[in-house]
């Protein structure tokens, strides 16, 4: 099945005279999946595990306690931020004051939005790796800022290449940005790799924006380094985390921004104007997320590295290639193969296979022949998405 430009112009909310955008694509996936029985999603990002049940708790005994009923400072919590530091130093080798240097953020994708208007004047370039998480472009457009795409590439398991960085930095180049492990491509950048992108960013004189939102997902022997923990790169790193991944908690809306006084004076103020302060009772619920026992991370790294493996496996067997998933819980698949493009090769899927999966124009206009595969669906649901999708194929 090939969608017809009067279907995808009859999209809800879109100008019918304007371009297909990479949205409409995955709402138009959505939007059908929505009418069918029994459909199998690997294309949202939300992990499939309850929220821990000691955070669960915390937050319920914030509630019966009157704890939740009132705004917090607009910086978020002096407790929540004081564990945020103390995981900061003791997991990352950052250090950071929580007066001054935290801020607590409605989810991390808040965090991105205020710190990109913060520092980012109109003109300014921005150094983004491609392909990347669409939600770089949107907050990057709204400052009129200049998104200058890094080329990564699948034979190099869209490793990022330092030299591929330098060669686009022009007197206009305000920042870089890293997400690793990296959405949608897996990717995780090797301690050598970010010693060496530091040294690029201060021999240019460039702020460092640091999504780390993954970090605690790593397999094979990847190892993560956060860039804010290197000599002298402190005053010029803006570190964005949160608690949706780590900890099951995309629906509690609880994020951080860790970045110089003066670049979190100007968070701040914006954050204020755009939603006050984060919900007072995911706060609390990420003070107990912080101080509590790990195990959970554990468990939930464990069950991702088992399905990654099963995904790998049936994608190589079916003939698709991709780069190596050395983080996070996603596959960028290369599906050529099949001589359709991955739009037309995802309704296909979920037409015929009853198997959500979004293409990879969804993260640049570059992949239109990649598909993004999740790994959110216990291991025999997973199972069943793979035989459906091989016989279809």
């Amino acid at each position: 099945m090939t969608l017809t430009s009067p279907h995808r112009s009859q999209n809800r909310n879109r100008n019918p005279d304007g371009p297909f955008h990479i949205v409409d694509e995955r709402d138009y996936l959505m939007e059908i999946a929505q009418d069918m029985p029994d459909v199998i999603s690997l294309g949202l990002g939300d992990p499939d595990f309850a929220t821990p049940a000691h955070i669960v708790a915390a937050a319920t005994d914030a509630l019966r306690d009157g704890r939740c009923t009132d705004y917090t400072d607009h910086a978020g919590l002096p407790e929540l931020r004081r564990a945020i530091a103390a995981k900061l130093a003791q997991e990352n080798g950052i250090i950071a004051d929580p007066d001054t240097e935290i801020t607590v953020t409605t989810g991390g994708q808040e965090g991105l939005y205020v710190l990109v208007q913060a520092v980012l004047d109109p003109g300014d370039e921005i150094l983004v790796p491609d392909p990347r998480y669409s939600s770089y472009d949107a907050a990057i457009t709204r400052a009129q800022g200049v998104m200058v795409t890094i080329p990564t590439r699948e034979a190099d398991d869209f490793a990022l290449d330092p030299a591929e960085v330098e060669q686009r930095i022009t007197p206009r180049t305000k920042a870089l940005l890293l997400l690793t492990p990296s959405n949608p491509t897996a990717a995780v950048i090797p301690p050598a790799t970010i010693h060496r992108l530091a040294e690029i960013a201060k021999a240019h004189d460039l702020l460092v924006i640091a999504d780390e939102i993954y970090e605690h997902f790593t397999y094979d022997g990847a190892v993560h380094l956060s860039i804010g923990s290197l000599p002298g790169m402190r005053e010029r790193t803006i570190t964005v985390n949160g608690f949706s991944k780590t900890y099951a908690m995309t629906g509690w809306r609880l994020g951080y921004v860790v970045a110089p006084v003066a670049i979190t004076r100007a968070i701040r103020a914006i954050k204020e104007t755009v939603s006050i302060a984060a919900p007072t009772l995911s706060q609390w619920a990420g003070v107990a997320a912080l101080a509590g026992s790990q195990e959970c991370v554990t468990v939930m790294r464990t069950a991702y590295d088992e399905r990654r493996r099963a995904l790998m496996q049936a994608l190589t067997d079916v003939g698709f290639t991709y780069g190596h998933p050395y983080g996070t819980f996603y596959i960028f698949a290369n599906t050529s193969r099949t001589q359709l493009t991955a739009f037309d090769l995802a309704v296909r899927m979920l037409t015929e296979a009853r198997v959500l999966i979004f293409p990879g124009t969804g993260f640049g206009a570059d992949w239109g022949n990649y598909l993004r595969f999740s790994l959110l669906q216990p291991t025999p649901i997973l199972k069943e998405a793979i035989a459906r999708l091989t016989r279809v194929l």
